[in-house]
């Protein structure tokens, strides 16, 4: 067992950037909604940042990764396989689904050499992986979703720096503001029951599936 310091330091392993698995290349939709001229500056980035936070984020990547880290905690392989499914099914364009298939599969080949076991499953979804290093760590369900969530703001912070493009204070001041937000989705995620999940983002699929055939591009999604 790690000791509360040791673990820690391993969450902020996990959330680093410097984690190989491609999470720079990808904007989410964020570059469509730039092209669309939805996001032309700060603030709009951050509306559309925090929109997309508490419609789909919030809402259903949040409560899927709690219940893939009580899987895992408990040894249920079945429900992490179940919970693995129901995310991809829930990804709604291909470039969506393709981002968090290829991130779980990275993840999923890296953390054997970090001394953790790769889920055994053909489609890997990204907090699929992400959730298993975290439960094999001991790191507790709401400190592991506090850090992933996080990763994501940061990750959008830094693809609205390049896509808009904003300046380095810009970028730290919105992700002060957003990632205010994050205690209080943890806490929501949490008490969402099975039924309750959603992944309602009408504008971010629409914009997604825009974004596969954009002529100009600097991301993946």
């Amino acid at each position: 067992m790690s000791t509360p310091d040791l673990r820690l330091v391993r969450l902020l392993q996990l959330a680093s950037p410097a984690l190989p698995v491609g999470a720079f290349s990808y904007s989410q939709g964020l570059e469509a909604a730039v092209e669309a001229g939805i996001v032309h500056d700060a603030a709009s980035a951050g509306r559309w940042i925090g929109d997309v936070f508490e419609a789909a984020l919030a809402q259903m990547e949040a409560p899927v990764l709690l219940r893939l880290h009580a899987a895992w905690r408990d040894g249920d392989a079945a429900a992490a396989a179940r919970w693995n499914a129901l995310f991809l099914a829930s990804r709604e364009t291909a470039e969506l689904r393709a981002e968090t298939a290829q991130m779980g599969y990275s993840l999923a080949r890296l953390l054997p050499e970090l001394g953790v076991p790769a889920p055994g499953f053909e489609e890997i979804a990204f907090p699929t992986a992400f959730s298993r290093a975290a439960a094999h760590w001991g790191i507790a369900p709401a400190e592991a979703l506090t850090a992933y969530l996080w990763a994501w703001l940061e990750n959008q912070a830094m693809a609205a720096l390049k896509a808009v493009p904003l300046g380095q204070t810009e970028g730290q001041k919105m992700l002060l503001a957003l990632g205010a937000r994050i205690p209080a989705a943890v806490s929501r995620a949490a008490a969402l029951e099975d039924e309750e999940l959603c992944n309602f983002a009408p504008g971010l699929a629409l914009l997604s599936a825009r974004h596969e055939t954009q002529y100009s591009r600097l991301f993946r999604s």
